[in-house]
This record gives structure tokens, sequence and C-alpha cells, in this order.
């Protein structure tokens, strides 16, 4: 069965074109690190580490999305809803600099790339569009359940259009551009639908529970679900 991750392995994209990315995500990551000092908090940095450490563990469970193709949660979808873009995307890359240098899930000279487009353009796309979904929505269950299972399929296939953005410069194939694209968003659509589902499950545990912990919702609380009467 294949696996479809976006961890971009050696030999994908040329060297100057990984290097030329790596100092853009290097410039990303360094923003968000600024950004993320302003609003880190005693109760955001020990969630900070729950997430970071949920997507490592839910990275490494594949689920079919197709015939012989698998995929897993990219993680940039969940880390926007509860902590916000720049915590978020500093998390997700946590997760993907520890699986290059000590799991091999993703080439050494593609940190730059994975970082990018799985934990930048992920989550900030993911954070984007869950806060136009809940203004569309509500901040209630079913309006948080929407707008990150929406979110999740946007991220996943952002990402993988980041990815086909820097393969049409620095990539090298036998096959249609075309076809390629068609098949690599296709496919990635179908992740972020997985993705979706446990993505909003997750967050919406988390927000029943805690709602003041879920950055998307910004302290509200999710509607109670309204009593059932008895009848005779």
């Amino acid at each position: 069965m294949t696996d479809l991750a976006l961890h971009i392995p050696t030999g994908v994209i040329d060297i100057p074109t990984s290097l030329v990315f790596a100092a853009i995500a290097a410039l990303a990551v360094g923003a968000c690190v600024i950004a993320a000092r302003r609003g880190l908090d005693e109760r955001l940095v020990p969630l900070a580490g729950l997430a970071t450490a949920f997507i490592f563990a839910a990275q490494m469970l594949n689920f079919p999305v197709a015939a012989g193709v698998s995929g897993h949660l990219l993680g940039g979808a969940l880390a926007a809803a509860l902590l916000g873009p720049w915590v978020g995307a500093l998390c997700v890359t946590v997760v993907i600099v520890i699986q290059a240098l000590l799991l091999a899930d993703g080439a050494v000279t593609a940190i730059g790339l994975n970082v990018l487009n799985m934990a930048v353009v992920s989550t900030f796309v993911a954070y984007a569009v869950i806060t136009l979904a809940l203004k569309a929505f509500g901040r209630n269950r079913r309006g948080l359940i929407a707008a990150v299972f929406v979110a999740s399929i946007f991220s996943v296939v952002a990402a993988s259009a980041a990815f086909m953005v820097e393969f049409a410069i620095g990539g090298e194939s036998v096959q249609s551009f075309g076809a390629m694209l068609t098949a690599i968003l296709g496919t990635h659509v179908l992740i972020g639908i997985g993705e979706g589902v446990i993505t909003a499950a997750a967050v919406t545990a988390v927000a029943l529970a805690r709602p003041d912990l879920v950055h998307a919702l910004k302290g509200a609380r999710l509607d109670a679900p309204a009593p059932q009467q008895e009848t005779a």
C-alpha cells in the first residue's frame, strides 16, 4: 500500500530549490517564534506540548483513502484550532523536524520544504478557514465541527498544492505535470476528509470539556444540547 503524507523524500526536489524554500520556511518559523512569544502563557504551554505529542503519535497511524493508498494526519488544522496559527505552526514544525532527524521520515535536505508545506501553509490556511467558517456557522457545536472539518480539507489540499508549486520549480517527472497535479490534489482531498473526521472529533472533545483551551472559540462556550422532554 502506498503511503501519502506530503513528507518529501530524497531526490524529489533538487537541492537549489530546496535551499530557497528552506530559507523561506526559516523566515516563516522565525516570525512564528516572535509572534508566539507575545501570546504564550502558563495555560498554553502544556496544551502546546500535549498537542505536539498527539500530532506526533497520530502521524504514525495510517488510514486507507483509496485502493492501495493510505494517508495520515498532518495536524495543521488541529494545531490551528487549539493553539492559533503561530504556536500551532511551531508545534507541527517540531514534529516534522523530529521525524526527519530521528525517524528518517522525509529527507533531511527537504526539512525546509516539509516545514513550509505541512506546518506553515497547512496551519495558516486552516486557521483562516476556521475563522471564516465560525463566523458563518456560529460558535456552537455544529459550527465548530463544520469549521474544523472544512478547514482540515483545505489545509491538506493547500499543503499538497504548495508541494506541486515546488515540484514545478525543482522536480523531475516522466509523466505529465497536469496528470500528476490532478492525482496529487484528488488523493489529498480524500486524505483531508479523513483528517477532518479525526480533527473535528478531537477538537470538539476538548471544546466540550474545556472551551477556554480552544483558541478558535476565543473563550466562548459551545451551546449545550437542548434536553429532551419526556412524553407521556
